[in-house]
């Protein structure tokens, strides 16, 4: 069986398990939050699998520096995964919204919570993943870019139409175990072929098997703070809201976090692998590291495997961060002007507009890695104490001064992030005091609450 045709069956695979899941959508709740039923197996699965969907930023991050990638893009995350469900998944689950902005709407009127509702439009659009499913679709299939990433995002958003959150979950499954499956395969090959720690140490430079990877710490500080994106990530806040109950919620993700350490061990013992093992210029770009290394050493027929690896990552955070993209457009913004429409169609026009935006996104920032970093750096500061503030009283203030915060919060990040773009040195941005912007978001929007909750 050739690598196309293990990747054809993947898609017609992943297309019907999403077409023909059972089709419950009498009312609204059922089609974004599948009716609140989520057993704990689904759970697990549905929030592990839509967490990778910028493999390939991880990859290039792991080629270049090493284990930092552990630091970086798993430590943080383990951490305040843990936070949310400690004191945050009780409080979702009990608050019975159906999202963030349903919170922002209920604690600070229309105005807070279309502010809201921007900003997380902003933050879900997934042209990261677009970045990543079109680059993966354009290396296999030699097509230039453009017409691969349209074909990504409206292949990853056609089969969501007929039964919405139902079919995230149940395409979801089925992408959770190959994911794992194809990283597990090349990590397998790899060791068996090239050997352990001690043979890796012997080829791959200090700098890769240094806790920072050669970065400075106030670089390693930027990628903590934009891990606080887990507080109000809105598949987080989506699948609590989804569970059956709060012990399953909390429960779950302490579960998923296991699972998380497990395919970081993965996928990080994979980078470094390729770095150790493929010639030097070997690799086209470093974004296609788990790739091209795969193709080096793997037979066709487990090549082929791998790559549905790949693609089932990809594509199970696209599909999962597309249906939040439409519901928050479609529900959260359009649906509050008193436009006669249901919540399940608000929510298919959101998904066309969604992939839409998705696509331009990819197509003028075609990096996963700018993405996440732009989209972090703006949108958390103005989100994350306001949200916090919904759910923990005593940390509340006035509408008026949260909306003001929100707002200045936001500027102040895209005043600085502008800046320090204009005044790029060698395409390297130079912002202010040499403080990334995401730093000074935060402050204002720590002192407003601060200045109003002392009063």
């Amino acid at each position: 069986m050739t690598v196309f045709s293990l990747i054809a069956i993947y898609f017609v695979v992943t297309f019907a398990i999403g077409v023909f899941s059972k089709k419950h959508t009498a009312n609204g709740s059922d089609y974004l939050l599948a009716s609140r039923t989520l057993t704990l197996p689904a759970f697990i699965f549905t929030l592990v699998a839509t967490w990778y969907g910028g493999i390939l930023g991880v990859g290039e991050f792991t080629f270049k520096y090493g284990i930092s990638n552990w630091i970086v893009f798993g430590l943080p995350y383990y951490i305040f995964a843990i936070l949310f469900a400690l004191f945050l998944a009780k409080k979702i689950r009990q608050s019975k919204q159906t999202t963030i902005s349903d919170q922002f709407y209920h604690h600070f009127g229309k105005t807070g919570g279309l502010i809201s509702a921007i900003l997380i439009f902003a933050l879900v659009v997934p042209g990261a993943y677009a970045v990543a499913l079109g680059k993966m679709i354009q290396w296999l299939t030699g097509f230039s870019y453009l017409p691969s990433l349209i074909f990504g995002v409206v292949f990853s958003i056609v089969y969501l139409f007929r039964s919405g959150f139902r079919s995230v979950i149940r395409t979801d499954l089925f992408q959770f175990l190959l994911m794992f499956f194809g990283f597990a395969l090349l990590f397998f090959v790899a060791f068996f072929k090239f050997g352990g720690l001690p043979s890796l140490a012997e080829n791959l430079p200090k700098s890769h098997l240094s806790w920072h990877g050669g970065n400075s710490m106030l670089f390693i500080i930027v990628w903590f703070f934009i891990a606080l994106w887990t507080f109000v990530d809105p598949g987080f806040h989506q699948r609590v809201a989804a569970a059956k109950n709060e012990k399953i919620a909390k429960k779950g993700i302490l579960i998923s976090i296991g699972f998380w350490f497990v395919f970081d061990f993965l996928t990080t013992m994979c980078g470094l692998y390729a770095k150790a093992y493929l010639p030097k210029n070997s690799i086209s770009e470093p974004m296609f590291v788990y790739p091209e290394f795969a193709q080096t050493i793997l037979p066709p027929f487990l090549f082929g495997l791998f790559l549905v690896g790949i693609l089932a990552t990809i594509m199970s955070t696209l599909d999962s961060f597309s249906f939040i993209g439409a519901t928050t457009l479609g529900r959260d913004i359009l649906g509050k002007f008193n436009i006669p429409i249901s919540e399940q169609n608000a929510t298919k026009i959101g998904l066309v507009f969604t992939g839409i935006f998705s696509i331009i996104l990819a197509y003028f920032i075609p990096s996963v890695i700018d993405i996440w970093y732009t989209v972090g750096t703006l949108t958390i500061p103005a989100l994350l104490l306001p949200l916090l503030s919904t759910y923990f009283e005593r940390i509340r203030i006035p509408t008026k001064w949260t909306i003001f915060a929100m707002i200045l919060s936001f500027s102040t990040s895209g005043i600085w992030y502008a800046i320090g773009q204009i005044n790029a040195i060698e395409s390297l941005a130079n912002y202010p005091l040499g403080i990334e912007p995401m730093i000074p978001g935060l402050i204002v929007s720590a002192l407003t609450f601060l200045l109003k909750i002392r009063k």
